[in-house]
Order: structure tokens, then C-alpha cells, then sequence
């Protein structure tokens, strides 16, 4: 059945969002979905944004019938506004932060983990479960609004763009398609999210955006959210004299964002309630970063106001008469935020790597140096050492990279003060680099940023279709297949893996290359497995390029295991060259093709998503 809508979710760390537009209507306006959620016990309401918290409800917290639905009466848990609300009192049954948890290697994604460390009689979920929860919220609400009058219109038969981190390893990113697969999604294909903020620009612009941007600029696109920092670098060149984009750099995956804020923030309060003699529990703790976030919100939001109450229950159950109230003042946000995590660092001032103790908490790996502005300069340099490309016209006289325009996404960057010190942090730096003569990075006039990704995602959707202007990214990072070295075995040791390099970095969708030179044993008529690895470091190896002894530049994937068959022969081994291809929908395809050419099998990876396979 052909998709009615195309549709964008942003399956956000703190808020989620969705836009869409109709197929039919070419250059029709997005529109952004208000999904109705609890605000209150008994009490829905329609929300342009969901907040990305599921709440477990216990037997007394909410009066019995008081979380029913549109769609369903007594929901097992309570997802969004509500969710945000309860789990500030009671954080020990809070899900957050689940997208964050979903990156988490070190952990289970898949295993019933969260609330995290919460006591056994709180029903858990898994990080994968948590995402689903969110996205089967929208769908539901999507259905009770758009497909009451038949199934053609339901969310799960639509185009979906669902937008991830472009940080994401493969796993996170094919543990999202599961999540979405779980809440009823079909037709789902993955987009990075700088990217759909920049798609989100040019939908905002129309044919003006060829005004504000020329051949030879470089665009940062700096997407500081609830859970992580995305940076990201977009060129303009020109192609047969019409202006193109093309994304030449990716940054890693940091683990920081305003929920590393709303916790500093937290924590200054209690080291300042626990000086006027209370003790504050971790419990406690949890509830003061809920309430810090709101608190920090308001704040932002209302220049001209000083302080804002925040109010932290008591310990035990009694709840009238055991609240512990401080105040949260402008001052704290300047000092903690503003100067803890963009300070003005030098161009050459990198991230610190802590002393770790040589035991600790398991938890997620928050990033070491809380300072953006440092992890700035490093995806700025790393950028030209990467991906040499980036810096043609605007490489600095220190070897970085320097971006002649800024664009923000995120939450936490919807904060002007916030913006402002990036920017001069930046355009101290361009100055510091030689181009203070060309004068500094210009801003360029973002849509609405809590509602940007998902509307760029829709527009991103509508480009698929031949509509709109599209970036050139290709591969976000370079991808190799193992290749078991020809060594006499070893009792007890595996033969040594080397990693054939089959897309390297940037390799453009619809295009597909020719291993040159070599031929490799094929394994066919019994199982066998195979490996592919992937590297966000190694930017400049070539396709044919074998690595070995790659430390830790190279990780390793989910291995496939698959039999590849050979008119019924068992346990072949065939000569084969290979062939890689990436797909107009971010499909990776390794072909391997006999010596005579007369047959091909083919191994497939999913590097963006499902799309309409």
C-alpha cells in the first residue's frame, strides 16, 4: 500500500516530536503533530512535544481509572508529561534518559535495566522497550487522529523518517529500528539527526537559502540535546554550476548534553541544602535533577527572572510538612552552566581525560570534560585531519577547521546566553586562525529548534521523492568485512582477522565500487560467518586498504551468520572479488562474484535503516 503521509519523528533524550506532510502535496506545508498525552491525573491534553519519560506506576500512586487514554483505558505505564512530573517526586520509578542508555555497549540494551538501580519491586524495562513505549505512544495517538476511518491512514502503512544521532554505532542504530518494529512502525528508515536539522533550515528558507550560503562556505552544525553533542560539518560546493551540500564530517559520539547540566545543577543544591543541616539521599538527589531541569527551563526562558523555587520532598511517606524547599537562581545558571560547560578555551585546548578510579558504579559513560567548547575544538581538528576535504577554503593557519557559518539544534541550545558564548568562543578562534579579515561565523536563523529535527525529517522524506535539495553525505564512517588470514593453526588461538576496507568514509549513496587487484576464499554450501567492523577514526583508508593490528580504531559488528549455497555442494571454498555498493536507502552491499563472473551472492548490512525494502 503506498504511503499517504510522510512522516518525521525526532525519538528524542528529553522530548520527542513529530511532523509530516502529504505525499500528494509536493511542496505542501509540514505540519507538526500535537500528541495527546496525561498532564494530569484524569486530565489529557495535546502537547506539540512528548517527554521522553515512562513513569511505573505503583498501587497507590494515581487513583484507579485516572490514566485512561483515548485509545487505551488503564495503560501499563504512563508515558510523557505526567511521567516528567510523578518521577520528580518519586525518581526510584522513572525511566529517562533512555535513548542514552540505548548507545550504552557496556550494558544489556535489550535486558530489563531500567529505572536504573531501582528497588525489585519496581517493574523494569529495557532501554530498546523504553524507545518502543515512546514511539507506540505517537502511533496510537496518530491513529486516534488520523485512521479512524480506515487502516490506509494508520502511522505503521506510512513513510517514517525516524532520526538518531549521527555518533550512533550500528547496533544502537539497528536497536532503534527494533524498538520501532515493536511499536508497530513498517516502513522505517533512519536519519542523522544534524542532517534533518539542516533539512529543517532549508524547508525554513525555500529557494532563499542559495542567498545565505555561497561555494566555499562550511557550515557547523552544533546539536547539543538532553542526552548528547552532535557535531557535524556541511561544505557548498558546485556542481554544473548549481550550488550542493555536502556533509564531509562527523563527530563522536559524546555523551553530554543538559542532562549533565540539570545534574551540576542539582548538585550545587545539594551541597547548599545540605550546608543548612538536611540530607539528601540519592533518591532525593534524582528528584532535585528532575526539578533543576524545569527550573533551569524556566529560567531561559524568562530573562528578567531571577530565581525560581524548587521544592524536594522529604524523606519517608509523609509528604505534607517534610518538603525541603531552595531556590535556583539566575547566578547559579551563568556560573555552572554558562562557565562550567562552554568556557572560553583556547583553540588548542582538548578534553581532559580524568583518572579513573580503578573501581566504579556502572552507569552510563558520561563524557570526562563537561567543557563543549573543548570537545568543540577537537571535532574541529580532528575534522581536518579526517577528512582532509573539509578544510580546502577554510583550514586555519593551526590546522583547523573553520566553519564560516553556525547552525544550532537542541534543546539545551534554545538558551541565547548559551549560543552566544559558543559563538564567541568560535569567532575568537576563526580570528586566532588568520580569518579575522573575512570577518565572523554568521548564525544562520534556525526554525523552531525543539521541533526542527522532526520537521527536517519530513522534509528529508519529501526529498527521497525528488523534492527539495538534498545533502550529499554518503557513509558516516568507514565500514571493512574480516578477512581470516592464511596461517597455519595454533591450539587454542583463532587465526588473526584483517579488516578489508569495502566503503570508506563518505562513499556516496547509489554508488558501488570494485575490490581491485585480489581475490578471497569463499566459504559456500555450509554456515559460516562473517564480520563486519567499522571505524568513525580511519577516514582516510581506501577501498582494497587491509588493516591490521588496528587497536582500537576499528570496531567490531554483530557478526552474520548466513549459508550461501552452490548447487547443493557442501563445505566449498570458492575464489570470489568482491564488489560494495550503498544504497539509495543506506543499505551496505558486499557482492561477491565468482571468477567466471556467472554467480553473485550477496551480503547485506543495514547503515541507515529498513526504508521500503
Amino acid at each position: 500500500m503506498d504511503s499517504e503521509f510522510i512522516v518525521g519523528i525526532d525519538l528524542g533524550t528529553t522530548n520527542s516530536a513529530l511532523s509530516y506532510c502529504a505525499v500528494a502535496d509536493e511542496g505542501g506545508q509540514i505540519t507538526g503533530e500535537k500528541i495527546p498525552q496525561l498532564a494530569n491525573p484524569h486530565e489529557v491534553a495535546d502537547r506539540t512535544l512528548l517527554p521522553s519519560f515512562l513513569y511505573v506506576p505503583g498501587e497507590v500512586d494515581f487513583p484507579a481509572g485516572s490514566l485512561g487514554l483515548p485509545w487505551d483505558d488503564a495503560p501499563k505505564f504512563v508515558i510523557g508529561e505526567l511521567a516528567r512530573k510523578r518521577g520528580a517526586e518519586n525518581p526510584a520509578r522513572l525511566v529517562a534518559s533512555a535513548k542514552s542508555w540505548l548507545s550504552h555497549a557496556a550494558v544489556n540494551r535489550t535486558a530489563s535495566i531500567l529505572p536504573w538501580q531501582a528497588p525489585d519491586e519496581v517493574t523494569k524495562v529495557s532501554p530498546v522497550e523504553a524507545s518502543a513505549q515512546y514511539l507506540e505512544h505517537m502511533r496510537s495517538a496518530w491513529d486516534s487522529q488520523h485512521a479512524s476511518g480506515g487502516s490506509g491512514s494508520r502511522l505503521g502503512q506510512q513513510d517514517v523518517l525516524l532520526t538518531v544521532p549521527a555518533s550512533f554505532d550500528e547496533e544502537a542504530r539497528e536497536l532503534t529500528l527494533r524498538a520501532a518494529e515493536q511499536a508497530g512502525l513498517e516502513r522505517v528508515t533512519l536519519l542523522e539527526e544534524p542532517q534533518a536539522a539542516f533539512y529543517a533550515w532549508l524547508e525554513s528558507q525555500g529557494d532563499n537559502w542559495r542567498r545565505n550560503i555561497k561555494v566555499g562556505d562550511l557550515v557547523l552544525v552544533c546539536d547539543v540535546g538532553g542526552g548528547t553533542t552532535d557535531f557535524s560539518l556541511i561544505t557548498v560546493t558546485e556542481e554544473s554550476g548549481d550550488l550542493a551540500l555536502k556533509r564531509v564530517a562527523v563527530g563522536e559520539h559524546i555523551l553530554l548534553g543538559g542532562d549533565n547540566m540539570d545534574l551540576a545543577l542539582a548538585r550545587l543544591l545539594q551541597q547548599k541544602l545540605e550546608a543548612e543541616g538536611h540530607r539528601i539521599d540519592t533518591y532525593q538527589l534524582q528528584g532535585l535533577w528532575y526539578q533543576c531541569r524545569a527550573a533551569k527551563e524556566y529560567l531561559f526562558e524568562h530573562p528578567k527572572s531571577q530565581k525560581q523555587d524548587v521544592t524536594l520532598l522529604g524523606k519517608g511517606r509523609k509528604m505534607v510538612g517534610g518538603t525541603i524547599k531552595t531556590e535556583l537562581l539566575r547566578e547559579d545558571l551563568d556560573r555552572v552552566l554558562v562557565e562550567g560547560f562552554f568556557p572560553p578555551a583556547a583553540s588548542g585546548e582538548m578534553p581532559i581525560r580524568q583518572r579513573r578510579s580503578g573501581l566504579q558504579e556502572l552507569g552510563l559513560p558520561y563524557a570526562a570534560d563537561a567543557a563543549i567548547t573543548k570537545h568543540l575544538a577537537h571535532f574541529l581538528s580532528q575534522a581536518i585531519q579526517n577528512s582532509p576535504e573539509a578544510g580546502i577554503a577554510r583550514r586555519g593557519v593551526s590546522g583547523l577547521a573553520c566553519p564560516t557559518h553556525v547552525l544550532f539544534n537542541g534543546g539545551v541550545m534554545k538558551a541565547a546566553v548559551l549560543r552566544e558564548r559558543l559563538v564567541s568562543v568560535l569567532n575568537l578562534w576563526l580570528t586566532q586562525e588568520g580569518f579575522e579579515a573575512l570577518g565572523p561565523a554568521q548564525v544562520l536563523d534556525a526554525p523552531d529548534l525543539e521541533h526542527a529535527v522532526a520537521r527536517g525529517a519530513a522534509y528529508y522524506g519529501r526529498v527521497r521523492r525528488g523534492h527539495g535539495v538534498r545533502i550529499r553525505s554518503g557513509a558516516s564512517r568507514t565500514y571493512y568485512i574480516g578477512i581470516e588470514s592464511a596461517m597455519p593453526a595454533v591450539p587454542g588461538m583463532e587465526a588473526p582477522m584483517k579488516a578489508l576496507c569495502v566503503v570508506p568514509f563518505g562513499m556516496e549513496e547509489g554508488t558501488e565500487v570494485q575490490i581491485p587487484g585480489r581475490e578471497f576464499g569463499l566459504v559456500v554450501g555450509e554456515p559460516a560467518e562473517f564480520r563486519f567492523l567499522s571505524s568513525t577514526v580511519r577516514k582516510q583508508d581506501h577501498v582494497g586498504d587491509l588493516a591490521e593490528n588496528w587497536a582500537d580504531d576499528i570496531e567490531g559488528l554483530s557478526p552474520l551468520e548466513v549459508t550461501l549455497n552452490i548447487d547443493g555442494q557442501q563445505g566449498t571454498v570458492l575464489p570470489v572479488r568482491l564488489e560494495s555498493r550503498v544504497t539509495e536507502i543506506g543499505t551496505l552491499e558486499v557482492w561477491c562474484v565468482s571468477r567466471d563472473g556467472a554467480r553473485r551472492w550477496k551480503l547485506e548490512l543495514n547503515i541507515r535503516g529498513k526504508g521500503d525494502r
